[in-house]
Protein backbone atom coordinates (compact mmCIF):
# COMPACT_ATOMS: atom_id res chain seq x y z
CA UNK A 1 0.00 0.00 0.00
CA UNK A 2 1.30 3.80 -0.78
CA UNK A 3 2.96 5.37 2.35
CA UNK A 4 -0.32 7.96 1.74
CA UNK A 5 -2.81 5.57 2.17
CA UNK A 6 -0.70 4.23 5.65
CA UNK A 7 -0.79 7.95 6.69
CA UNK A 8 -4.68 8.11 6.01
CA UNK A 9 -4.92 5.16 7.77
CA UNK A 10 -3.35 5.78 10.72
CA UNK A 11 -5.47 9.43 10.91
CA UNK A 12 -8.77 7.98 10.84
CA UNK A 13 -7.51 4.95 13.43
CA UNK A 14 -6.83 7.96 15.84
CA UNK A 15 -10.11 9.47 14.74
CA UNK A 16 -12.22 6.39 15.30
CA UNK A 17 -10.76 5.92 18.48
CA UNK A 18 -11.04 9.60 20.11
CA UNK A 19 -13.33 11.40 17.54
CA UNK A 20 -12.09 14.28 16.32
CA UNK A 21 -15.02 17.13 16.02
CA UNK A 22 -12.84 19.88 13.40
CA UNK A 23 -11.64 16.92 11.45
CA UNK A 24 -13.76 18.21 8.97
CA UNK A 25 -15.71 21.35 8.31
CA UNK A 26 -19.55 19.31 6.79
CA UNK A 27 -20.61 22.30 4.81
CA UNK A 28 -24.61 21.23 4.43
CA UNK A 29 -26.75 20.63 7.53
CA UNK A 30 -27.44 17.41 8.90
CA UNK A 31 -30.64 16.24 7.62
CA UNK A 32 -33.61 16.38 10.04
CA UNK A 33 -35.70 13.50 9.18
CA UNK A 34 -38.90 12.48 11.05
CA UNK A 35 -38.27 10.12 13.33
CA UNK A 36 -34.77 10.31 12.76
CA UNK A 37 -32.34 10.34 16.11
CA UNK A 38 -28.87 10.58 15.53
CA UNK A 39 -26.13 9.27 18.09
CA UNK A 40 -24.14 12.31 19.74
CA UNK A 41 -20.95 10.39 18.83
CA UNK A 42 -22.23 9.75 14.93
CA UNK A 43 -22.34 13.53 15.02
CA UNK A 44 -18.59 14.13 16.36
CA UNK A 45 -17.72 11.24 13.59
CA UNK A 46 -19.29 13.32 10.92
CA UNK A 47 -16.06 13.28 9.00
CA UNK A 48 -17.29 15.06 5.50
CA UNK A 49 -17.41 17.89 3.77
CA UNK A 50 -20.80 18.14 2.11
CA UNK A 51 -23.79 15.63 2.37
CA UNK A 52 -24.50 12.42 -0.23
CA UNK A 53 -28.00 11.55 1.20
CA UNK A 54 -30.39 12.45 -1.45
CA UNK A 55 -34.26 11.69 -1.33
CA UNK A 56 -34.59 11.35 -5.28
CA UNK A 57 -31.96 8.70 -5.12
CA UNK A 58 -33.29 6.34 -2.92
CA UNK A 59 -36.54 5.61 -4.47
CA UNK A 60 -37.63 1.79 -5.32
CA UNK A 61 -35.73 0.18 -2.59
CA UNK A 62 -31.99 0.30 -3.53
CA UNK A 63 -29.15 -1.23 -2.69
CA UNK A 64 -26.95 1.36 -1.23
CA UNK A 65 -22.99 0.97 -0.88
CA UNK A 66 -21.12 3.91 1.08
CA UNK A 67 -17.49 3.40 1.09
CA UNK A 68 -15.34 5.09 4.05
CA UNK A 69 -17.79 4.24 6.83
CA UNK A 70 -16.69 6.64 9.72
CA UNK A 71 -19.32 6.86 12.46
CA UNK A 72 -21.94 5.72 10.39
CA UNK A 73 -24.09 8.99 10.29
CA UNK A 74 -24.82 8.83 6.45
CA UNK A 75 -24.98 4.89 6.77
CA UNK A 76 -27.97 5.64 9.10
CA UNK A 77 -29.45 8.33 7.30
CA UNK A 78 -29.28 5.85 3.94
CA UNK A 79 -30.97 3.21 6.06
CA UNK A 80 -33.96 5.66 7.24
CA UNK A 81 -34.79 5.40 3.75
CA UNK A 82 -33.96 1.90 2.90
CA UNK A 83 -35.49 -0.18 5.90
CA UNK A 84 -34.69 -3.37 4.47
CA UNK A 85 -32.11 -6.26 5.89
CA UNK A 86 -28.72 -5.56 4.21
CA UNK A 87 -30.06 -2.75 2.15
CA UNK A 88 -27.21 -0.72 3.20
CA UNK A 89 -23.26 -2.37 2.78
CA UNK A 90 -21.05 -0.26 4.44
CA UNK A 91 -17.50 -0.97 3.56
CA UNK A 92 -13.76 0.62 5.70
CA UNK A 93 -10.48 -0.68 5.37
CA UNK A 94 -10.21 1.29 8.79
CA UNK A 95 -11.10 -1.55 12.06
CA UNK A 96 -11.09 1.22 14.73
CA UNK A 97 -13.62 3.03 11.86
CA UNK A 98 -15.69 0.04 11.51
CA UNK A 99 -15.88 -0.80 15.10
CA UNK A 100 -16.94 2.65 16.33
CA UNK A 101 -19.68 2.52 13.67
CA UNK A 102 -20.63 -0.70 14.52
CA UNK A 103 -21.12 0.39 17.92
CA UNK A 104 -22.88 3.81 17.11
CA UNK A 105 -25.47 1.41 15.01
CA UNK A 106 -26.59 -0.10 18.35
CA UNK A 107 -26.90 3.09 19.89
CA UNK A 108 -28.74 4.52 17.10
CA UNK A 109 -31.23 1.32 17.65
CA UNK A 110 -31.87 2.13 20.78
CA UNK A 111 -32.70 5.51 20.04
CA UNK A 112 -34.58 4.92 16.80
CA UNK A 113 -37.53 2.56 16.96
CA UNK A 114 -38.01 1.93 12.86
CA UNK A 115 -33.64 1.31 12.99
CA UNK A 116 -33.08 -2.74 13.36
CA UNK A 117 -28.97 -2.86 12.99
CA UNK A 118 -28.96 -5.75 10.54
CA UNK A 119 -30.57 -3.01 8.28
CA UNK A 120 -26.63 -2.20 7.99
CA UNK A 121 -23.85 -4.75 6.74
CA UNK A 122 -20.08 -3.48 7.66
CA UNK A 123 -17.27 -5.25 5.79
CA UNK A 124 -13.57 -4.50 5.68
CA UNK A 125 -12.15 -3.49 2.23
CA UNK A 126 -10.66 -0.75 0.09
CA UNK A 127 -12.37 1.44 -2.35
CA UNK A 128 -9.41 0.18 -4.77
CA UNK A 129 -10.95 -3.31 -4.67
CA UNK A 130 -14.33 -3.37 -3.71
CA UNK A 131 -15.91 -6.59 -1.67
CA UNK A 132 -18.80 -6.33 -3.85
CA UNK A 133 -20.47 -8.21 -7.02
CA UNK A 134 -20.44 -6.85 -10.35
CA UNK A 135 -23.93 -4.63 -10.94
CA UNK A 136 -25.08 -5.23 -7.65
CA UNK A 137 -25.86 -1.89 -6.37
CA UNK A 138 -27.86 0.67 -6.99
CA UNK A 139 -26.65 3.72 -5.18
CA UNK A 140 -22.99 3.96 -3.84
CA UNK A 141 -21.90 6.93 -2.25
CA UNK A 142 -18.63 8.42 -0.80
CA UNK A 143 -17.62 11.50 1.13
CA UNK A 144 -14.92 13.90 1.23
CA UNK A 145 -12.66 9.95 0.40
CA UNK A 146 -11.80 10.17 -2.75
CA UNK A 147 -9.90 13.67 -2.58
CA UNK A 148 -7.69 11.72 -0.47
CA UNK A 149 -6.15 9.53 -3.61
CA UNK A 150 -3.59 10.38 -5.69
CA UNK A 151 -4.34 10.26 -9.39
CA UNK A 152 -3.36 6.78 -10.18
CA UNK A 153 -5.77 5.43 -7.49
CA UNK A 154 -8.65 7.85 -7.66
CA UNK A 155 -9.15 6.02 -11.08
CA UNK A 156 -8.97 2.69 -9.72
CA UNK A 157 -11.75 3.79 -7.02
CA UNK A 158 -14.19 5.01 -9.55
CA UNK A 159 -13.52 2.07 -11.66
CA UNK A 160 -14.42 -0.06 -8.90
CA UNK A 161 -17.46 1.85 -8.52
CA UNK A 162 -18.68 1.49 -11.93
CA UNK A 163 -18.22 -2.03 -11.69
CA UNK A 164 -20.66 -2.57 -8.91
CA UNK A 165 -23.13 -0.39 -9.79
CA UNK A 166 -26.26 -1.77 -11.98
CA UNK A 167 -26.91 0.07 -15.19
CA UNK A 168 -28.31 3.49 -14.37
CA UNK A 169 -26.92 3.11 -10.87
CA UNK A 170 -25.64 6.97 -9.04
CA UNK A 171 -22.62 7.21 -7.22
CA UNK A 172 -23.05 10.41 -5.20
CA UNK A 173 -19.95 12.21 -3.93
CA UNK A 174 -18.81 14.92 -1.71
CA UNK A 175 -15.54 16.21 -2.22
CA UNK A 176 -12.78 19.13 -1.50
CA UNK A 177 -12.53 20.51 -4.90
CA UNK A 178 -9.59 23.80 -5.90
CA UNK A 179 -9.32 24.95 -9.17
CA UNK A 180 -6.32 27.48 -7.94
CA UNK A 181 -2.93 25.12 -8.41
CA UNK A 182 -1.58 23.19 -5.25
CA UNK A 183 1.61 23.59 -5.03
CA UNK A 184 3.62 20.49 -5.47
CA UNK A 185 5.08 20.11 -1.94
CA UNK A 186 1.84 20.28 -0.32
CA UNK A 187 0.24 17.89 -2.70
CA UNK A 188 3.15 15.51 -1.28
CA UNK A 189 2.39 16.21 2.13
CA UNK A 190 0.92 13.10 3.19
CA UNK A 191 -1.00 14.37 6.32
CA UNK A 192 -2.52 17.12 4.82
CA UNK A 193 -3.59 15.18 2.08
CA UNK A 194 -5.38 12.28 4.63
CA UNK A 195 -6.92 15.68 6.17
CA UNK A 196 -8.48 16.09 2.91
CA UNK A 197 -6.82 19.54 2.10
CA UNK A 198 -3.80 18.85 -0.62
CA UNK A 199 -5.31 16.33 -2.51
CA UNK A 200 -8.28 18.99 -4.24
CA UNK A 201 -8.25 18.94 -7.63
CA UNK A 202 -9.79 21.33 -10.03
CA UNK A 203 -13.20 20.67 -10.90
CA UNK A 204 -13.19 20.44 -14.28
CA UNK A 205 -10.43 17.08 -14.17
CA UNK A 206 -12.62 15.76 -11.24
CA UNK A 207 -15.54 15.66 -13.86
CA UNK A 208 -13.31 14.68 -16.75
CA UNK A 209 -11.94 11.90 -14.55
CA UNK A 210 -15.48 10.91 -13.91
CA UNK A 211 -16.45 10.22 -17.50
CA UNK A 212 -13.46 9.09 -18.30
CA UNK A 213 -14.44 5.94 -16.73
CA UNK A 214 -18.15 6.13 -18.75
CA UNK A 215 -20.17 8.00 -16.65
CA UNK A 216 -22.41 9.23 -19.10
CA UNK A 217 -24.65 11.84 -16.88
CA UNK A 218 -22.49 13.94 -14.46
CA UNK A 219 -24.99 16.20 -12.05
CA UNK A 220 -23.07 19.21 -10.09
CA UNK A 221 -25.50 19.70 -7.33
CA UNK A 222 -23.62 21.63 -5.26
CA UNK A 223 -20.57 23.45 -4.64
CA UNK A 224 -19.66 25.74 -1.69
CA UNK A 225 -16.86 27.62 0.05
CA UNK A 226 -14.90 25.09 2.42
CA UNK A 227 -11.65 25.74 3.55
CA UNK A 228 -8.64 28.22 2.90
CA UNK A 229 -4.80 27.64 3.14
CA UNK A 230 -3.23 30.68 4.13
CA UNK A 231 0.49 31.44 4.73
CA UNK A 232 0.37 31.68 8.39
CA UNK A 233 -0.73 28.64 8.69
CA UNK A 234 0.29 26.33 5.85
CA UNK A 235 3.49 26.23 3.47
CA UNK A 236 1.84 28.48 0.44
CA UNK A 237 2.95 32.25 -0.27
CA UNK A 238 -0.56 33.07 -1.41
CA UNK A 239 -3.92 32.14 0.08
CA UNK A 240 -5.52 28.91 -1.40
CA UNK A 241 -9.35 28.51 -1.89
CA UNK A 242 -11.11 24.77 -1.26
CA UNK A 243 -14.37 24.02 -1.92
CA UNK A 244 -16.78 21.17 -1.34
CA UNK A 245 -18.71 19.98 -4.68
CA UNK A 246 -21.53 17.67 -4.63
CA UNK A 247 -22.18 15.39 -7.17
CA UNK A 248 -23.83 12.51 -8.72
CA UNK A 249 -22.87 10.06 -11.57
CA UNK A 250 -25.21 8.42 -13.23
CA UNK A 251 -24.48 5.40 -14.83
CA UNK A 252 -26.03 6.05 -18.12
CA UNK A 253 -24.53 5.08 -21.24
CA UNK A 254 -22.16 7.62 -23.09
CA UNK A 255 -24.19 9.73 -25.64
CA UNK A 256 -22.27 10.04 -29.15
CA UNK A 257 -21.98 13.63 -28.70
CA UNK A 258 -19.92 13.06 -25.48
CA UNK A 259 -21.39 13.17 -21.29
CA UNK A 260 -23.84 15.37 -20.56
CA UNK A 261 -22.79 17.38 -17.22
CA UNK A 262 -25.53 19.53 -15.59
CA UNK A 263 -23.72 22.53 -13.49
CA UNK A 264 -26.84 24.40 -13.64
CA UNK A 265 -27.22 26.27 -16.34
CA UNK A 266 -31.05 27.08 -17.80
CA UNK A 267 -31.93 28.01 -21.13
CA UNK A 268 -35.41 30.41 -21.60
CA UNK A 269 -37.02 30.71 -25.12
CA UNK A 270 -38.26 34.54 -25.42
CA UNK A 271 -39.44 34.59 -28.92
CA UNK A 272 -42.83 35.33 -30.65
CA UNK A 273 -43.29 31.37 -30.93
CA UNK A 274 -45.10 29.41 -28.48
CA UNK A 275 -41.98 27.43 -28.36
CA UNK A 276 -38.81 26.67 -29.91
CA UNK A 277 -37.93 22.98 -30.57
CA UNK A 278 -33.92 22.35 -31.67
CA UNK A 279 -35.36 18.63 -33.38
CA UNK A 280 -32.77 17.79 -31.12
CA UNK A 281 -34.70 16.47 -28.36
CA UNK A 282 -35.17 19.88 -26.76
CA UNK A 283 -38.46 21.87 -27.07
CA UNK A 284 -38.66 25.18 -24.84
CA UNK A 285 -41.41 26.73 -24.13
CA UNK A 286 -42.25 30.41 -24.27
CA UNK A 287 -40.79 32.06 -21.11
CA UNK A 288 -40.48 28.61 -19.37
CA UNK A 289 -36.93 27.82 -17.47
CA UNK A 290 -35.19 24.55 -18.54
CA UNK A 291 -32.50 22.90 -17.41
CA UNK A 292 -30.04 22.22 -19.67
CA UNK A 293 -26.56 20.45 -19.89
CA UNK A 294 -23.45 22.44 -20.61
CA UNK A 295 -23.53 20.59 -23.94
CA UNK A 296 -27.07 21.72 -24.65
CA UNK A 297 -26.83 25.03 -23.53
CA UNK A 298 -23.16 25.55 -25.66
CA UNK A 299 -25.47 24.46 -29.23
CA UNK A 300 -28.12 26.81 -27.92
CA UNK A 301 -25.51 29.73 -28.01
CA UNK A 302 -24.28 28.31 -30.91
CA UNK A 303 -27.84 28.65 -32.91
CA UNK A 304 -27.10 32.86 -32.63
CA UNK A 305 -30.44 33.52 -31.94
CA UNK A 306 -31.30 36.66 -30.27
CA UNK A 307 -34.78 34.95 -28.45
CA UNK A 308 -32.72 32.35 -26.28
CA UNK A 309 -31.16 32.76 -23.62
CA UNK A 310 -28.75 30.54 -21.83
CA UNK A 311 -27.36 31.39 -18.02
CA UNK A 312 -24.65 30.48 -16.44
CA UNK A 313 -23.44 27.82 -14.38
CA UNK A 314 -25.14 28.65 -10.79
CA UNK A 315 -23.16 25.08 -9.39
CA UNK A 316 -26.69 24.16 -8.12
CA UNK A 317 -28.56 21.62 -10.24
CA UNK A 318 -31.83 19.55 -8.76
CA UNK A 319 -33.01 17.46 -11.65
CA UNK A 320 -35.81 18.24 -14.42
CA UNK A 321 -33.13 18.32 -16.86
CA UNK A 322 -33.03 18.34 -20.97
CA UNK A 323 -31.51 15.19 -20.96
Amino acid sequence: MSTYLDTAKEVYKKAAETPDVGLCCTTTPVWQLPGLDIPTKMLEMNYGCGSTVHPRDLVHDPKILYVGVGGGMEVLQFAYFSRQKGGVIGVDIVDEMLEACAENLVEAEKLNPWFKKDFVELHKGTALNLPIADESIDVAAQNCLFNIFEKEDLVTALKEIYRVLKPHGRLVLSDPICDQAMPQHLQNDERLRALCLSGAIPLKEYIDLITSIGFGTVEIRAKRPYRLLTPHHYDTDQIIHIESVEVCAIKDPMPSDGPCVFTGKTAIYYGKEANFDDNKGHNLLLNQPMAVCDKTGGALLALGRDDIFVSESTWFYDGGGCC
